[in-house]
This record gives structure tokens, sequence and C-alpha cells, in this order.
């Protein structure tokens, strides 16, 4: 089976679990810092996909970080998975919960692709365009794109809006191509 299915598969039996407890906004929030560690430190995660490294190596070192910062189901559930062999999709397992908490929750992410950054007050109003176009909650990101001269693009998903206007020349010259006449 992927990694991936079995991170996801975690991540939904963490997500339940939470749910039944009634403390999966807290559960959340120490996944988000979670993920935030693990991203930062690149050797934290190979120590846990290191197959040579016993497994209570792995579940003390899981405590000495995070046992008195994160709430004791996460840890139980790290405890688990770490008995079963499963240490090393800790990360994809914790990045999968997020991604499943904001589908259960109803919050897309999307980004806005800028040539200059944009004011927080664009970006809120940006944000609540998309997200009454879309009709959920959104997380916006921007990003720049110095090379896109002006205006913006925003993806949503699979789906992409481009308003730069580097997209418009481009847009212009395939039109001029398909109207030359050789």
């Amino acid at each position: 089976m992927s990694e991936f299915k079995v991170a996801s598969r975690y991540a939904k039996s963490l997500i339940d679990l939470a749910q039944e407890q009634g403390n999966l906004e807290v559960v959340k929030q120490d996944m988000d810092q979670f993920v935030a560690v693990l991203y930062a430190n690149k050797e934290l995660q190979a120590v846990l996909k290191n197959p040579i490294m016993k497994q209570d190596k792995k579940r003390n070192i899981l405590d000495a970080l995070f046992a008195q910062r994160i709430h004791p189901s996460i840890t139980a559930f790290f405890h688990i998975m770490v008995r079963k062999g499963r240490a090393g999709i800790l990360y994809a397992t914790a990045r999968e919960f997020v991604r499943e908490y904001n589908e259960v929750k109803g919050i897309v992410h999307a980004t806005v692709v800028s040539a200059v950054a944009l004011s927080p007050k664009n970006l809120d109003a940006l944000q609540r365009v998309i997200a009454s176009e879309i009709n959920a909650a959104v997380i916006l990101q921007n990003t720049v794109d110095p090379s896109l001269i002006g205006g913006f693009i925003v993806k949503v998903g699979d789906k992409q809006v481009d308003a730069s206007i580097t997209g418009k020349l481009k847009k212009l010259e395939r039109h001029f191509e398909t109207q030359v006449v050789n």
C-alpha cells in the first residue's frame, strides 16, 4: 500500500478520534505545530524514517520534543504509529490530517500570484470575493512573481484565473499568430 494511502488512513482515524472526544480544534492546532517543526527540521524527519533506529528511541525523541506541548491523544497516537513501525510516515500523516481537517471544515486553500506583494486590505478583499464565489472558507496565500508585470493570477484547486498583464500579452500574441495569413 502506498505511503499516501497509509498516511491518509491514519489521519482519518485521528480526525475521527478527535471528533469523538470533542477536541478536534486543539488537535488541529497541535498538528499544525508538529508539521511546522518537522518541515523546518529535515534531520528529525530522517531520524523518524531511519529503519535502523529502534522504536523506543524514536518514541523517546518524540516524547522529549512534543509530549509537554501537544494533546495527550496525539502523543498516544504517535506511540501507536511508532510501535507499528510507521514512524517514517508521521510527517505525511500530520500533513494529511491538516488537509482532511480542511476538507471536513470546508476550508479551501487558494493562491494569488502577483507582480508585487498585495496589501493586507487587498488580500482580505480578494479572499472575501473568492469565498463568496466558491461558497467556502478560504485561506489565501500571496506569492510574488515580478515577471507578471502587473495584475495577478488566482489559483483555487485545479482552477486558475489569469488577470496578469503577461497573461493578457500572451493571449494577444496567440490571437495575432492565428490571424496572420501567409
